[in-house]
Formats: C-alpha cells, sequence, structure tokens
C-alpha cells in the first residue's frame, strides 16, 4: 500500500474522556487499560454503549498476560497423577483469549487495520443507490 494512511475521524457522541478502569478488572486488564485510553480518548471513536467491548477487551488482554506469565513459570509441559506429560492446561486459555482480545481489537479499531478499514468508510452514507 502506497501513499498516508487515511486518518480516524471522530464519531458524534464520541468520549474525549474516558473513565478509569474499573476495578474488578485485574491488574493486567488495567495496565491495557492505561495503555490503550489515551490514544482512543484523543481519537475520540468511543461512546458510553462502547465501554463495556473495551472492558471485554482489556480483561481478554490481561488474561493472555497472566495465562503467558503461568506458563513460563511453570513450563510447557504439566506432568499427571499418571506420570504423563501434557501440554499446559493454560494453553486453552491463552488461546481463547487470544482470540477474543484480537477480535475485540479489531472491533474498538486498535489494529492498523481496522482504524484504515474504519477511516475509509466513514462518511460514506450516501443511500441514493438504494430503492427505500
Amino acid at each position: 500500500m502506497r501513499g498516508r494512511k487515511p486518518d480516524l475521524k471522530a464519531i458524534e457522541g464520541g468520549l474525549s474522556r474516558l473513565p478509569p478502569a474499573p476495578s474488578w478488572l485485574p491488574f493486567e486488564g488495567k495496565a491495557e487499560w492505561r495503555r490503550v485510553v489515551p490514544g482512543l480518548s484523543q481519537r475520540k471513536t468511543l461512546t458510553r454503549e462502547d465501554l463495556p467491548m473495551l472492558e471485554a477487551y482489556c480483561l481478554s488482554a490481561g488474561t493472555v498476560r497472566r495465562m503467558q506469565a503461568t506458563i513460563a513459570a511453570e513450563g510447557d509441559m504439566v506432568e499427571n497423577d499418571k506420570g504423563d506429560r501434557k501440554r499446559h492446561p493454560a494453553f486453552q486459555t491463552l488461546f481463547q483469549s487470544l482470540t477474543e482480545c484480537r477480535r475485540l481489537a479489531a472491533e474498538l479499531g486498535l489494529t492498523p487495520a481496522s482504524r484504515n478499514k474504519a477511516a475509509a468508510t466513514e462518511g460514506d452514507d450516501d443511500l441514493s443507490d438504494l430503492d427505500l
């Protein structure tokens, strides 16, 4: 892709100030909240109705970090009662959280592709070609 990437535009009702991280978020989720909120506030791309999605994203991102730390501390493989070695059970939670985190990041405009897509489609509200 050549040229300058389109800028995201503020949306009507977009919040310029987002609240602090919810108290129920784990430490890692609060850290992600503090990391992404300044950019989202500056772009004014979120409304009050989007806050639960932001909470879910931060929870997923925090879970990814916690599961990775667990695997790093305990090893990739664990031994069960019978002495069989199996992949650490935290991998399943890690993969599920990564999938959810990636999906929510795209919804929130936190990925380069989603930011470009949102900017490219903004203002395309001409409905004259529809038979309404």
